[in-house]
């Protein structure tokens, strides 16, 4: 199956570099080179690829204005490019539905990585990084019940729990005491039912709703998650 990718950047140099190594690549095809955050909407809009690369400043539209439109409005997912090393970035990105993050001094082989992971439905950054970036711009604010989460089994939100914390599956099937496939099991359901397209969105949620307070040390193996399941569900 081809991966086929929308390259967004206002450099004209820095794109044409970018959509060059990606398209001699047997299993990617470059579909569009666009210049700012409004061709790229309409490049996804109109040519539907998998994958779209955003520069975070651009013009008309910014990268991450774009990768807002793009996550609501398709199944395109994104990958923020910058040659800005910022937290407030990475989670405004995040927060706006993308599933990665990059400097834009990126290795060659860094960068089909990515696109090739992205495409697989994965996310590039890992949980833990993201927990730091996420417990960092949230902490101190107000949290609200978010009534999502009541669509939640209890052995799902204990699951949701330890996503936000950075577990692995491997460690959260120790914590929970169940095998691998029940934890990719109950991670499916989580996604699903939350409408979350990754991890990382998982990550932001438990802590923006509330779930996990920013500080929150992660469990210990074998002390078992903070939250006890709803009675009679699991």
């Amino acid at each position: 199956m081809t991966i086929r990718v929308v390259v967004a950047d206002d450099q004209e140099l820095v794109r044409s570099g970018f959509a060059l190594i990606l398209d001699v690549q047997e299993d990617i095809e470059v579909v569009a080179e666009v210049g700012d955050g409004a061709a790229a909407v309409e490049a996804v809009r109109r040519l539907r690829p998998d994958v779209a690369l955003l520069d975070v400043r651009m013009p008309r539209t910014d990268g991450i204005e774009a990768c807002r439109t793009i996550c609501a409005e398709s199944a395109c997912r994104t990958v923020m490019l910058t040659t800005f090393d910022s937290d407030e970035y990475v989670y405004e990105a995040l927060h706006a539905g993308a599933s990665g993050f990059l400097l834009k001094d990126v290795r060659r082989d860094d960068l089909v990585h990515a696109v090739r992971v992205v495409a697989a439905g994965e996310a590039l950054l890992a949980p833990s990084v993201a927990r730091r970036v996420v417990e960092q711009y949230t902490a101190g604010r107000p949290r609200r019940p978010d009534p999502r989460l009541d669509v939640l089994t209890g052995r799902e939100r204990e699951t949701l729990l330890l996503l936000a914390r950075g577990l692995s599956n491997a460690e959260i099937a120790a914590e929970l005491v169940v095998s691998d496939h029940t934890v990719k099991t109950h991670v499916g359901h989580v996604l699903a039912k939350l409408g979350l397209r990754d991890r990382i969105q998982a990550v932001i949620c438990a802590y923006e709703s509330g779930l996990v307070a920013a500080g929150s040390p992660p469990p210990g193996r074998g002390a078992g998650p903070a939250l006890s399941p709803a009675p009679g569900r699991n």
